[in-house]
């Protein structure tokens, strides 16, 4: 079948295998080539892509849960939404969550994903107690920071091409309310959501939307969206409708005048200072109440390039990016901008300290033009591109800005993955 990730873009004609147990998962291994495993393809390009896709659908069990201690045992298909639904009645909440619940747990850790939280509470790895993983030559593994630290490292980041994750065993956090009290603060310029994120930097989660359209004194206007959990002791998942995106939109649709309107409408609907308790949903995960999202940006597909700027560059740094993405015409609607805190010790970990963006841009030749451009500005500037979300990146930029891809490959060979795992991504990249 063809495969692709969220943006649609590339697509791969791929055999799929979906084993029940961790004995058809090993058979699997032993028996194939190469392989990448794959949980629900929300990777948004071709990381979770190759010509074989071990899918973890039916590795899918919750195996123990502490409810005094919030300490968790699942198999990695299990999703981040399902995870919420067994513990959020019960008073706990995933410590660090991505922008969308439909997520596996195995994903989660391959790509050590971060959240709005990041300056307090660091990535998905930090709250990862152990996992067992299944390696290239079909022996399993119990890994944790004692045992294998060098396994734990590269696998937390590493986008699957270590192993098969089968299990894990994941810290919660407590809460007294699944409801969020959010405080919308509206910036008039890049300089002023800077300050804001720098004045409001207690705060658990924090999160701007930038007009990445608005040009001169008005230059990275945003909202920024401050959140807590509420103390109301209200303990449930809300019940809200999910809308369906049927079919793909016409290719023109989402063009500069569509996203101008959208823009102007959306930052100027919102109040000066705003505060309002809401289910934790919308905060979090504002895209999963419409079906297929993806299909507005056409059959073409789409990619979302996020990088990372190092805090001394921060300001200045976006500045000239976004001065580019406003030259060129190519804004995205669906512009996200957080703070990292200091990155951790993982191989291939993305967050550095200092600000990072994510956007969405349409399939075109002129946005792969754009996106060299903005690759060799980040370059430049000592910062770095989210894997996640990689579809484009060279092999040459890429060796640059994660330098720790040799120790990463060492480790690889370490425990047989070479020729074994990979993805057409990790093809792109260089890896072995």
């Amino acid at each position: 079948m063809k495969i692709h990730g969220w943006g649609r873009y590339p697509i791969t004609d791929a055999k799929i295998l979906q084993p029940k147990t961790r004995v058809d998962c090993v058979e699997s291994i032993k028996g194939l080539e190469t392989l990448i495993p794959r949980g629900l393809g929300r990777s948004y390009g071709d990381s979770a892509n190759s010509t074989t896709a071990l899918q973890s659908t039916f590795l899918n069990h919750f195996i123990e849960f502490n409810e005094q201690s919030g300490v968790l045992t699942c198999e990695a298909g299990v999703s981040i939404r399902t995870i919420l639904e067994l513990a959020v009645p019960k008073g706990w909440f995933i410590p660090v969550t991505p922008g969308t619940g439909y997520v596996t747990l195995g994903g989660a850790i391959a790509s050590d994903v971060h959240g709005k939280n990041h300056h307090i509470n660091g990535t998905f790895s930090e709250h990862v107690i152990s996992f067992n993983i299944i390696l290239g030559t079909g022996e399993m593994c119990h890994v944790s920071r004692m045992n294998f630290p060098d396994l734990f490292i590269a696998t937390c980041g590493g986008m699957g091409l270590t192993g098969m994750i089968i299990s894990a065993t994941i810290q919660l956090k407590k809460i007294q309310s699944s409801q969020i009290t959010q405080t919308t603060i509206k910036a008039n310029c890049l300089e002023e959501v800077c300050q804001q994120f720098e004045d409001n930097s207690a705060s658990t989660y924090s999160v701007a939307w930038i007009d990445c359209l608005a040009k001169g004194a008005q230059l990275g206007r945003s909202l920024l969206m401050l959140g807590e959990h509420a103390q109301n002791n209200v303990l449930e998942m809300a019940k809200s409708k999910r809308f369906n995106i049927p079919f793909e939109m016409p290719s023109g649709l989402l063009n500069q005048h569509s996203i101008k309107c959208f823009n102007s409408f959306y930052y100027h609907k919102a109040s000066a200072l705003n505060k309002i308790t809401l289910p934790f949903e919308p905060y979090f995960y504002p895209l999963d109440s419409i079906r297929n999202w993806n299909r507005l940006y056409g059959a073409g597909g789409f990619v979302q390039y996020q990088f990372v700027l190092p805090k001394a560059v921060g300001l200045q740094g976006l500045k000239k990016i976004l001065t580019k993405i406003v030259d060129s015409g190519k804004g995205s609607f669906l512009a996200v901008l957080k703070v990292f805190g200091k990155s951790n010790q993982n191989l291939l970990s993305f967050p550095i300290e200092g600000y990072t963006l994510a956007l969405d841009f349409k399939i075109s030749k002129e946005t792969f033009a754009l996106l060299k451009e903005l690759d060799s500005m980040v370059l430049d500037m000592g910062g770095r591109i989210y894997l996640t979300k990689d579809a484009l990146l060279s092999e040459s930029t890429f060796k640059k800005i994660y330098p720790n891809w040799v120790e990463f490959e060492q480790v690889r060979s370490k425990y047989g993955a070479h020729g074994k795992f990979s993805s057409d991504q990790s093809k792109r990249l260089g890896l072995q």
